[in-house]
């Protein structure tokens, strides 16, 4: 039996990387789900490649409009929702005392307020034990490298990417499906009595 049969997501960030193979592993478990994004190109793409059982808003969860859209057509369509994956984020590497207003704006207006006005226009139409999920990263424990934003060439990025790894545990980049099957447990029946739950899918990076 699919884990996640009958159940009702929205995943934020949808068309690419953790959210997308989030979205897909849901659809593959059994649920019916919304993605949503900013860029229209990226997110029809992932719709075309998740195939069934899903819906593309586009969207910035980071504009209050564009969250009524999306709360807006759930409901019209659903009615409920039983999984909130709040994945949207971005990062914008700057030097401490070059950080300017905007920068902060933009960094601050989707990771912490986009997120948190996810979950608030979700809670109307959450369906009793269902799960919201904030993704987030190592970097509330230990500061991160940025990869491909911080190079100017492939083999820029796959240098960052190598001593990247070499500080995980694992000895090795982790994998976005690896963070959605974390998501899939979190968001089924077999999670039912985790509640405030960090869950660190890090290959024990921020661990040791």
């Amino acid at each position: 039996m699919n884990r996640l049969d009958g159940k009702v997501a929205v995943v934020t960030g949808g068309s690419s990387g953790i959210g997308f193979a989030t979205a897909q592993q849901f659809v593959e478990e059994g649920a019916f789900v919304f993605i949503t994004g900013r860029r229209r190109p990226e997110l029809d793409k992932a719709k075309d490649e998740i195939g069934r059982n899903v819906t593309a808003v586009q969207g910035d969860v980071s504009v209050s409009a564009d969250l009524d859209r999306l709360f807006g057509t759930v409901a019209e369509e659903k009615g409920k929702i039983d999984v909130v994956v709040a994945n949207s984020g971005l990062v914008d590497p700057q030097v401490f005392v070059q950080i300017t207003e905007a920068s902060f704006d933009r960094v601050f207006n989707v990771n912490a307020r986009g997120t948190l006005f996810t979950a608030q226009n979700a809670l109307p139409l959450m369906n009793d034990g269902g799960s919201i999920i904030l993704v987030g990263s190592i970097a509330g424990h230990v500061g991160t490298p940025i990869m491909d934003s911080q190079a100017d060439s492939k083999e820029g990025a796959d240098a960052i990417r190598a001593a990247f790894a070499s500080v995980v545990l694992l000895g090795r980049m982790g994998r976005p499906e690896e963070v959605a099957a974390a998501a899939v447990f979190l968001a089924s029946d077999e999670s039912s009595f985790c509640a405030g739950t960090e869950l660190s899918v890090d290959g024990g990076m921020a661990q040791v």
